[in-house]
Formats: structure tokens, sequence, C-alpha cells
């Protein structure tokens, strides 16, 4: 397995696919249809904000997503929604987006999503993601890495815990549990 900075532009339809399988069930009623969240997914995919795995034979494993100043993973604005939803969908889709938390802190550097091929999983995959993730996090000067985890995904916790992050605060999202199918988020923390 390789581990490298950077996704290659080889990848990102592969990206796209798996960032939609890993977070289409708490997004698809905000970006579904998945032909069109595929579609906005692969518009705004910052491949610069993106550590990822393959194997041997090139084919993409899984990837560790990072939030910094300049942006994050996967991220839009207005007029990103607009081309993809028009002027009406995007205005309603951002309302609904603007009320989850988006931080960017320079204290800790922060995980934006961890995600593994389905076949792939139970490989390590994960925990050479994260793996790099701290040491791209000591290259840059933090001291701490950061990631948030939902109420509905036990097997993440699990691993995150297991890899010596601790629980630092839960943020309930009220309404929206409706919307995102799940109820809260725990911020967890690590040493790197």
């Amino acid at each position: 397995m390789k581990i490298r900075l950077g996704i290659p532009e080889a990848h990102c339809e592969a990206a796209a696919a798996l960032y939609w399988g890993a977070f289409g069930g708490k997004l698809g009623r905000i970006l579904g249809p998945e032909e069109k969240a595929m579609r906005f997914i692969k518009s705004v995919l910052r491949t610069d904000h993106g550590i990822y795995a393959e194997d041997a034979d090139g084919t993409l494993l899984g990837i560790a997503g990072f939030k910094s100043p300049q942006g994050a993973l996967v991220s839009g604005e207005f007029p990103d929604l607009r081309v993809t939803y028009g002027w009406l969908g995007a205005g309603w889709r951002i309302a609904i987006l603007s009320i989850l938390e988006r931080d960017i802190e320079n204290e800790r550097f922060l995980i934006d999503g961890l995600f593994v091929a389905p076949d792939a999983r139970g490989q390590g995959v994960g925990k050479a993601l994260l793996a790099a993730v701290y040491a791209e996090a000591r290259k840059r000067g933090y001291r701490q890495v950061r990631l948030d985890v939902i109420d509905t995904n036990p097997r993440a916790k699990a691993l995150y815990l297991q890899e010596g992050f601790r629980e630092t605060t839960t943020a309930h999202i009220g309404w929206l549990r409706f919307v995102f199918g799940f109820r809260a988020a725990t911020a967890m923390v690590r040493d790197v």
C-alpha cells in the first residue's frame, strides 16, 4: 500500500464515489440525487486537501481529508452549488449547510473525513491514513489533530478511541437530525 499527499487527477472520479459512499447517507437529502451530488462533489474536490492510499495496482483504497484556512477536501460556496442545482436549489441547500459547523481552527489540524473502500476495510487502510495525517500535522507544526464523529458511526468512533483520540465535546443538531440522519457529533482530539 502507498500513502501520498494530494489526490491525483486519475483518482478524482473514484474519490468522489468513495466520498458519496461514506457520506451520502447524511448528505443525501441535501446534495441528492446521486447523479447531481457526484457532479457537485467532483467540481469542488480539493485534491490538495487529501491524503490517499492505493494498492500496488493503483486502485484507490481510501482517503483522509483535512481542513485548512485555504479550504477543505469537499466544500463549496453558493456559486458552486448554483452550477449543479440552479439558483433555487442552491439557495435552500446553502441555507441548510451553513447551519452545520464549518470551523477551521489554527490550534489543531482538522481531519475532514476518513473513508475507505468497502472491500479494503479491516486491512489497516484507515490506520495507515491516520498515521499519515499525524505526520502531516507534525510537519505543519500542529501538536494535535481533531475530528468529529457522528453518533450513528460507532465503528469509526471505536477506531479513533483505539488510536488514542479522546472525546472533548458533543454537539446535538436538534431538528436537523431529520435532515441528516444523526443526532449528535462528538469532537475527538489526539496528540501527535
